[in-house]
């Protein structure tokens, strides 16, 4: 296996350095994922920018939570499933989500699991999502903005999950507690 660099300020390519320094502010450390984008600053900084814009979309904590894990998990990420069970923690999402999402069981708000529901229809067909996937999600309170929302969420989560595959991202110890395997069915 291709072994990827995990840069610090001093071995980054010089246009990540500020991203870098970006990532420290933010979150007291250099996430190992920022640490191997750094590589490649247009992808670190896409990824940074595209983030800020799911976070600050209409979806509130919990809903952020569903449509991140959701894709973390169909896309099998040990790296991100425990960052952001970490993260899920310090918005103060309820941990009945969280274990839920992380072990592909229904969440008991069916508002939420229609959340689920619809982003694994955007991932599994590709965008290609059914009349009917697109009326139960309308139905379930959602509106046309949430649908493109979910596209911002699973276009930063491509990003990050497949950076993660191919450099097999070490966990970093923050999130360590929060290991995570995908069981098989």
């Amino acid at each position: 296996m291709t072994e990827f660099t995990l840069h610090t300020h001093d071995s980054a390519p010089e246009a990540s350095k500020p991203l870098l320094a970006q990532s420290q502010k933010a979150f007291g450390m250099i996430p190992g994922l920022h640490a191997v984008m750094a590589e490649a600053p247009s992808l670190l900084e896409a990824y940074q920018r595209v983030h800020e814009l799911f976070v600050n979309s209409s979806f509130n904590e919990e809903e952020l939570t569903v449509v991140w894990q959701t894709i973390n998990v169909e896309h099998a990420c040990h790296y991100c499933v425990p960052a952001h069970t970490g993260i899920a923690k310090s918005m103060g999402v309820d941990e009945a989500i969280t274990e839920a999402l992380r072990n592909e069981t229904p969440l008991e708000d069916p508002r939420l699991e229609a959340l689920r529901n619809f982003t694994l229809s955007v991932v599994r067909d590709r965008g290609q999502v059914d009349d009917q996937a697109v009326q139960d999600f309308l139905q379930a309170g959602f509106s046309q903005r949430h649908i493109l929302e979910v596209i911002l969420g699973v276009s930063q989560k491509v990003m990050s999950n497949y950076t993660n595959h191919l450099a097999n991202t070490p966990i970093d110890a923050a999130f360590k507690q929060f290991s995570w395997t995908k069981v098989t069915k």
